[in-house]
């Protein structure tokens, strides 16, 4: 395993067993958001990733190395996934938790241009962070935009677009080339150097789904 899809890895079982599984328990929501430099919880505990540290509210520090479990106790939570989703991270309390720093940067970096991106094209939301896939999102009229730092579908960070009504195998998304994964639109991290790039990626879907719907009456 390469040392991004280790890190990512890693920080996607910090994200949801250490930070939203304990805010479910407490503040019920698994919703995180995306902090300059790393994420964090939206409620109690208030604890964010800092790179390769995760840090409580009283500023304590704790690195991300050793076992789950260890990281856990030493930031005073529980290691623990929300019960309201099947798909979970692999991580388990015995696991390592191996962040690379340099990987984490490029991680949050990523996220940072996704989250501009998204405000952009939806004021009126705040992106979330979701600690089932460790995607960064936001969904308007029916349609998923979000930035994904890399899963089974990829190992390299990507945008996406994902209308609610799409089937590859239809038309017009059939004829498109725009629409090239199974769920949707992706854009590659090498061809979105900025936030104005996925900001246009991000727009084009939304216009073709737009234009679709009006073709079929359907908006």
């Amino acid at each position: 395993m390469d040392t991004h899809t280790r890190t990512r890895t890693s920080l996607h079982g910090v994200a949801e067993a250490l930070l939203a599984g304990p805010q479910f328990e407490r503040s019920g929501t698994i919703r995180l958001r995306v902090l300059q430099g790393g994420f964090a919880t939206v409620a109690e505990p208030m604890l964010r990733v800092a790179g390769d540290q995760v840090v409580s509210a009283d500023g304590h520090r704790v690195p991300l190395a050793g076992s789950f479990a260890a990281v856990a106790e030493a930031i005073g939570v529980p290691f623990t996934k929300p019960d309201i989703y099947g798909d979970h991270s692999p991580m388990t309390e015995d696991d390592d938790v191996e962040v690379d720093g340099m990987a984490a940067a490029r991680i949050a970096a990523w996220f940072e241009r996704g989250r501009q991106a998204l405000i952009t094209v939806a004021r009126a939301q705040a992106p979330v962070l979701w600690p089932e896939h460790f995607d960064l999102a936001v969904t308007v009229d029916e349609v998923n935009l979000g930035v994904s730092p890399g899963d089974g579908f990829s190992s390299e960070p990507y945008a996406y677009v994902g209308p609610w009504d799409f089937d590859p195998d239809a038309e017009p998304y059939s004829d498109s080339p725009f629409w090239s994964a199974p769920f949707g639109a992706v854009l590659r991290i090498d061809a979105a150097p900025d936030a104005n790039a996925l900001a246009r990626f991000f727009s084009a879907g939304q216009t073709f789904v737009a234009q679709h719907r009006r073709q079929q009456g359907m908006a």
